[in-house]
């Protein structure tokens, strides 16, 4: 097995979600008492907010890439033998940060985009932080594969941006909160005939558990724990 190394706290929850999901993949593959070594990175999620914050104003990402990149030393550093950035947001500058890294990384975009094209599917929605959203690192990587992404009016980008981070990203989980994303993903099927839905930050799978309205909603914490799991046992996986 190869070593596992996460970018994490961005945010925590997501976090133990992904250590919960690896630990129980295993568990279902094994003995139940072998486990892979994993390194976490836990990171401070309100600087990170503040470098994209900023880069999102300037148009410039040098603050970011470096900041990624020193994370993913620290884990070379530590032993890991790959890396992940458990965080959807971040992968605006994924490419520039794999040219750095010192140890191969797995890009959630495209765990998710290959599990897209296994479905079949042609129009997506994407859900996000409002910054997701509306950047191109995720419509560009589905585009390249004639794949389309919809995403929200603008309206409703800006309450899931408040919802993300006053009750989700803080472990809060309501069920009216539930019913509220429920009702923006009926809205996007309904008028742009959406065949699934990409929930594309990783807090959003701790709320929005199932799929609905008979499209799959893509969990992007759990496709890229897959693209872990498989990596770290020496399948064969797509960087």
């Amino acid at each position: 097995m190869k070593r596992i190394g996460i970018i994490g706290g961005i945010g925590p929850e997501s976090t133990m979600d992904y250590y919960r999901r690896i630990i129980d993949s295993f568990k279902a593959k094994g003995d139940g008492l072998t486990y892979p070594e994993i390194i976490i990175y836990s990171a401070n999620l309100a600087e990170l907010l503040r470098i994209v914050d900023e880069g999102a104003a300037t148009g410039h990402w040098d603050r970011l890439i470096d900041w990624l990149s020193d994370r993913v030393a620290a884990l070379h550093a530590a032993g890991a033998e790959f890396a992940a950035i458990g965080s959807n947001t971040p992968h605006v500058v994924f490419d520039q940060v794999q040219a750095r890294s010192p140890i191969p990384l797995l890009s959630i975009v495209a765990a998710t985009c290959r599990h897209a094209q296994k479905l079949g599917v042609r129009k997506l929605g994407l859900l996000g932080t409002r910054f997701t959203m509306t950047s191109n690192f995720y419509t560009d990587h589905f585009r390249r594969r004639d794949m389309t992404l919809v995403v929200p009016e603008a309206a409703q980008r800006d309450r899931i941006q408040h919802l993300l981070f006053t009750e989700i990203e803080l472990g809060i989980i309501r069920e009216s909160t539930r019913q509220e994303l429920l009702a923006i993903a009926k809205k996007m099927i309904d008028t742009h005939s959406i065949q699934a839905l990409i929930l594309g930050c990783t807090e959003l799978p701790l709320i929005l558990q199932e799929d609905a309205y008979d499209i799959p909603f893509l969990n992007t914490t759990a496709l890229h724990v897959q693209a872990i799991v498989d990596y770290c046992l020496e399948k064969k996986a797509a960087l």
